[in-house]
């Protein structure tokens, strides 16, 4: 995974990239009409039901854009929300505080759609062993925002992307000419160029998971698209050689009956990928 620096690296260069796409220039239609060193106060307020995240983002936008900002928590990240409940409340410069709301609203509008689903994921999976998990199937230039809140919603992350774990698919597999060959030269790859990266393998089938099972320094293997019956006969196979992970399709309907077959993950990009925003607005006071 990668480390806390990065993270925070990732989160300024939204936060840059997304105030020169809305700014630009200048936001004119403030400019031109709120005098220079007016204040006021806004608040954040709900208009829909489930769990608040990004709040502790909110604060870095405002602050990246004017550092005099004050704001002060009323709910924080995580925290179950309701119609008319009150976030928090900013205030200072109200040039400062309307150049940053649009970027907080489509911020912790997305994030919160994405903690309240992936909050409902965990909930059936309570008495389990089973974790959720997300995906690469993110929103181009925003994966960190949406990786936050799956983690603010009760989730956990899988690889942040391509470079921090090694993820060997259907098509890797293909194109190196079969698993144990995909394996190998991994592992030699990793050796030569000095990383220590882990390694999941995709099995198709439980032929699959047998070949895999040939080799060992596999982390994990992906069980995709099984059914519940094969699913079961692959975690009896994989025993505790390795940790073992669900994945294809897997919703609401479906995803306890395969945490009950024993896997120790379940991945699901509707997690990311099939969310309506959370309606919030920021309101002057």
């Amino acid at each position: 995974m990668i480390s806390q620096q990065q993270f925070e690296k990732e989160l300024q260069l939204i936060i840059t990239n997304a105030i020169r796409e809305d700014v630009g220039d200048g936001d004119h239609s403030s400019l031109a009409c709120i005098p220079k060193e007016a204040t006021g106060r806004a608040k954040l307020l709900v208009k829909d039901e489930g769990i608040i995240a990004g709040v502790e983002f909110a604060k870095l936008v405002f602050h990246h854009i004017d550092a005099n900002l004050e704001i002060e928590t009323l709910i924080e990240d995580g925290s179950s929300v309701k119609y008319d409940d009150i976030v928090f409340y900013v205030e200072g410069n109200s040039q400062s505080i309307l150049k940053a709301e649009r970027l907080v609203l489509n911020a912790m509008q997305r994030m919160s759609a994405i903690a309240t689903k992936t909050k409902s994921f965990a909930n059936l999976l309570e008495g389990t062993k089973t974790k959720i998990l997300d995906t690469r199937k993110t929103t181009p230039g925003i994966r960190a925002l949406e990786k936050w809140a799956v983690k603010i919603g009760g989730g956990e992350n899988h690889r942040f992307a391509l470079y921090d774990m090694i993820m060997l698919k259907d098509n890797h597999i293909d194109f190196a000419g079969g698993i144990t060959k995909a394996i190998t030269k991994t592992k030699d790859y990793l050796k030569e160029t000095k990383r220590d990266l882990k390694i999941i393998v995709e099995a198709r089938s439980l032929q699959e998971i047998e070949e895999i099972l040939q080799s060992d320094g596999v982390y994990r293997i992906l069980i995709d698209n099984f059914n519940y019956e094969n699913t079961r006969k692959a975690v009896a196979l994989i025993g505790n050689t390795c940790l073992t992970e669900s994945s294809g399709g897997i919703n609401e309907n479906t995803l306890r009956a395969y945490a009950d077959c024993g896997v120790d993950f379940i991945s699901s990009g509707a997690l990311t990928h099939s969310v309506y925003n959370m309606d919030l607005s920021l309101k002057a006071v």
